[in-house]
């Protein structure tokens, strides 16, 4: 099979890219603002995972930015240390934190999370941007859009805040533009020409200068639902090439024995690690061409958007999965489209920060509504329902914590509980007891470990007196010394309760204290 053209890729990753863009502008300024750092700090960040990391990577799909799930650890550190350069410094050294983790090769961590765990994550980030994106929907401006919280700074959560919204605060204009666009999107979904020019038109594309002509039409024929400034985006407008140069902050390299700032490091580089192998791991399972990515080179290339990031006033990058979705949804082929979104990111704030200030939130919260509905499909639950209660649970679970806490509170909760259910089927009987008559059999049914000493002992204590016994280790390639001296005790106590034992299986290195010499009433098979 050849692999795609550059062209064909590029036919599918430039419209992703643009997709993308739109998806992480107004997540970039709210995770900014849910962190209690200037706006321009999140696009930094935005601009610096799609095109620093994007380079660095090898993941085909995954899109990096600034996380809401570092939204509480930035906040705090922000507050603490002496001023926002302070925390900058303590973003660079948390880039290089990961580049060392990186060549201690800890992205393998990644491997040890239950599919069950990642799978509830990826329909939990779906049900909440539901959720969270409802409000917005209908002209809420009361929480960040990159909010991802249940308990808002309001002390509402993500309930009571939807049943608020919507008995008290309908902003018309905005409800009607979500309405439309989310119908357009889904039928866009099933009505796409799959030949033709328009074939490359990416539906939220469409949304977003649609959303943005109805606007104005709201403004010429019916101003009392025109959206106003409150619900549009709001990007930091620079005065010339001057100004923009000082939206870019420097950190403060004076703080560098400060033990907060180290402290600080230290909490990122762990909690932007650990959130961007599950993130990876997660996209990987929605990538169509089921592609594996480099976890250690991915620590590398997150340690390296770090650094930059921090260098040049940016807030901490993770691989995130709401972007990662929507490019994977967008359709994208390869990497180009993550680093294309960075570009249009810093293109568009560079040159044209005052167009972008006239799209309504409500038309960008129906693409992340259509993206979340993709995320968390009845088919999802039915499947895992279908695959037994070991895999449902865990399943169900992550995403109640998630929905309930927070994305990274969720995830260590969905973790803890799967990895229950993984160590309950290793504690399942190694080891069975039959009987036939004078005939019995004692049967390993895998390796023998410490764990398995109870459990063998009590199977040989169901050996009746004056009866013929195989103990059949053919099953097992490992049996430790504590269950071959379980073994050789109920060999040495045989001969006097007239139990005639054959020992089955190959019985060389993995069982070479077991007794070899002749033995009255002793044989192997």
């Amino acid at each position: 099979m050849t692999k795609p053209s550059l062209i064909a890729n590029l036919r599918a990753d430039i419209p992703a890219s643009i997709v993308v863009a739109l998806v992480a502008l107004p997540l970039c300024l709210g995770v900014a603002l849910a962190s209690g750092a200037p706006l321009f700090a999140g696009v930094i960040a935005g601009i610096v995972g799609g095109i620093v990391v994007g380079s660095l990577s090898k993941s085909p799909l995954s899109v990096s930015g600034p996380a809401a799930g570092l939204t509480v650890i930035v906040f705090d550190a922000i507050a603490k240390l002496p001023s926002f350069e302070a925390f900058l410094l303590a973003v660079m050294l948390a880039g290089f934190l990961q580049v060392a983790l990186s060549f201690s090769r800890s992205g393998v961590l990644g491997e040890f999370v239950p599919s069950s765990v990642i799978t509830g994550m990826l329909a939990a980030i779906g049900l909440i941007l539901i959720l969270k994106q409802v409000p917005h929907a209908v002209g809420y401006d009361g929480a960040p859009e990159g909010s991802f919280s249940f308990w808002q700074e309001d002390g509402r959560n993500t309930f009571n805040t939807i049943l608020l919204v919507l008995q008290n605060q309908i902003v018309w204009g905005a409800a009607i533009i979500a309405a439309i666009s989310l119908a357009f999107l889904f039928w866009w979904d099933k009505a796409k020409p799959k030949d033709g020019p328009l074939r490359f038109v990416p539906g939220p594309l469409v949304v977003v200068f649609g959303s943005v002509a109805m606007n104005a039409l709201f403004g010429m024929f019916a101003p009392n639902i025109e959206v106003q400034s409150t619900h549009l985006v709001s990007v930091p407008i620079a005065d010339g090439i001057g100004g923009f140069v000082k939206l870019f902050s420097l950190p403060d390299f004076g703080q560098i024995g400060n033990a907060a700032v180290w402290t600080t490091a230290l909490t990122l580089a762990i909690v932007a690690s650990l959130e961007s192998l599950l993130s990876v791991k997660a996209v990987d399972e929605i990538d169509p061409k089921r592609r594996v990515t480099d976890k250690n080179h991915e620590l590398l290339a997150q340690g390296g958007g770090n650094i930059i990031s921090g260098l040049i006033g940016g807030l901490p990058v993770t691989s995130v999965i709401v972007r990662s979705s929507a490019n994977v949804d967008a359709n994208a082929a390869s990497k180009v489209s993550t680093i294309l979104h960075g570009t249009w990111l810093l293109l568009s704030v560079l040159l044209i920060p005052a167009l972008l200030n006239l799209i309504p939130l409500s038309a960008l919260a129906a693409v992340l509504i259509a993206t979340g509905y993709k995320l968390t499909k009845p088919d999802l639950f039915r499947k895992r329902w279908k695959q037994g209660y070991t895999q449902f649970v865990p399943f169900v679970v992550t995403i109640a914590a998630i929905l309930f806490t927070d994305l990274l509170i969720g995830i260590v909760i969905g973790l803890v509980v799967g990895f229950v259910f993984v160590i309950a089927r290793n504690f399942r009987p190694a080891v069975t007891f039959v009987q036939d008559g004078n005939d019995c059999m004692v049967r390993a049914k895998r390796n023998l470990y410490f764990i398995h000493k109870v459990e063998l002992q009590k199977e040989l204590d169901r050996v009746p007196d004056d009866t013929n016994v195989v103990i059949d280790l053919s099953a097992t390639t490992y049996v430790d010394l504590d269950n071959i001296d379980i073994i050789n005790g109920f060999i040495k106590n045989a001969g006097y309760r007239g139990v005639n034992v054959v020992i089955r299986g190959d019985i060389g290195e993995k069982t070479a204290p077991l007794i070899k010499a002749p033995t009255k009433g002793v044989a192997y098979a």
